[in-house]
C-alpha cells in the first residue's frame, strides 16, 4: 500500500494551502494591479501602434501619388517644350516671310514664279513638273 501511495504522491503533487493574511491579501493585491497595469500598457501600445502604422501607411500613400502626379506634370512639361520649340521656329519662320514680303523684289520674283507674270519684254516658258517625276521613277525601276 505504502508503494502505491507513493506513486499516488508522485504523479500528482499536493496542493498547498495559502495562508490568508493581511499581508498575503495585500502581496495579491499588488500583483493584480501590477498584472492590470501591464495589460493596460500593452492595450496602449497596441493602439499606439495601430495608428502609427495607419499614420505611416497613409503618409506613404500621399507620397507615392505624388510622386506619381509630379512624373506626369514633368512629362508634361517636356511636351510643352517640344510644341512651344515648334511653335517658336514656325513663328521665326513667319517673321522672315512677313520680312520678305515687305520687299517689292521678292514679291516680283514671287509673282513670276507662282502665277505666271511677266515684265515688259519677258517669254516665260513653264517646265512641266510631271515629267520630270515620272522620268525619275522610271529611272528606279530600271
Amino acid at each position: 500500500m505504502q508503494d502505491l501511495e507513493q506513486k499516488q504522491q508522485r504523479k500528482s503533487p499536493a496542493t498547498v494551502a495559502t495562508i490568508q493574511t493581511e499581508y498575503v491579501r495585500s502581496l495579491q493585491k499588488k500583483e493584480s494591479r501590477k498584472n492590470a497595469r501591464k495589460v493596460k500598457l500593452y492595450r496602449r501600445l497596441t493602439v499606439f501602434a495601430v495608428i502609427a502604422v495607419i499614420t505611416f501607411g497613409g503618409l506613404t500613400q500621399m507620397l507615392v501619388k505624388q510622386k506619381q502626379v509630379l512624373a506626369a506634370k514633368e512629362k508634361q512639361q517636356v511636351e510643352m517644350l517640344s510644341q512651344l520649340e515648334v511653335v517658336q521656329e514656325e513663328q521665326e519662320m513667319l517673321k522672315r516671310q512677313l520680312v520678305k514680303l515687305n520687299d517689292d523684289d521678292y514679291i516680283a520674283k514671287l509673282a513670276r514664279k507662282e502665277y505666271f507674270l511677266s515684265e515688259n519684254g519677258e517669254i516665260i516658258f513653264s517646265v512641266p513638273e510631271n515629267k520630270k517625276k515620272n522620268d525619275k521613277k522610271d529611272d528606279g525601276k530600271e
